[in-house]
């Protein structure tokens, strides 16, 4: 019997020894669209499809009504600051929200506080807003999906960039968007390596 104790503890050890080590893959981050208030299903569902070919990991959370808290009335605009603030708080850890919206929303930018923007995203950040109130209304769905991109950019860490036709380009006041084509060689290779699909 203690001859077949050992054999069987000998077996059972070499197949623990033997077994394929089974690697666990890192957590996955998700970046999560949140649409605001009453901007079209369309224009959520195009920026979607667009930002998977770039991002595989992109999905959409159920609209909700724009924060009270977040609005100015001096042009009734919403703070886009205060929206980021408001996403970073339902932002889950190892995930992006990007705040989607056809209301106007604004910043403040040196000595204008209240000053009309496209969309706002913290560099680096877990959180960013884009608005379809600014962009060419006949190419809004495009458009909207480069603010998107260009905000999500900023939450991955890209600052702005010279390149006039690349995504991260600063719109200085204007509307930068018809030039911009895709990411430039030197903001490209920084996203390939946060696992982009470029």
């Amino acid at each position: 019997m203690k001859i077949l104790s050992l054999c069987l503890l000998m077996f059972l050890s070499g197949a623990i020894l033997s077994s394929p080590v089974v690697e666990t893959k890192p957590n996955r981050h998700v970046v999560f669209l949140q649409p605001f208030g009453n901007i079209a299903a369309a224009d959520v569902h195009f920026v979607k499809t667009a930002l998977q070919k770039v991002y595989p990991f992109i999905e959409t959370k159920p609209a909700l009504a724009l924060p009270p808290s977040a609005f100015s009335a001096t042009r009734n605009r919403y703070r886009a600051d205060s929206l980021i603030n408001f996403l970073r708080r339902r932002t889950a850890a190892n995930s992006t929200t990007i705040g989607l919206t056809n209301h106007d929303i604004s910043s403040t930018k040196g000595k204008h506080n209240d000053w009309g923007v496209m969309g706002l995203g913290f560099c680096p950040g877990n959180a960013c807003v884009a608005s379809s109130f600014r962009v060419l209304k006949h190419k809004r769905k495009e458009q909207l999906y480069k603010v998107a991109v260009h905000e999500l950019g900023h939450t991955e860490g890209l600052p702005h960039c010279p390149t006039q036709s690349c995504f991260m380009a600063d719109a200085k006041g204007s509307n930068p968007l018809e030039r911009e084509t895709g990411f430039c060689s030197k903001c490209r290779p920084f996203l390939l390596r946060k696992h982009w699909s470029l």
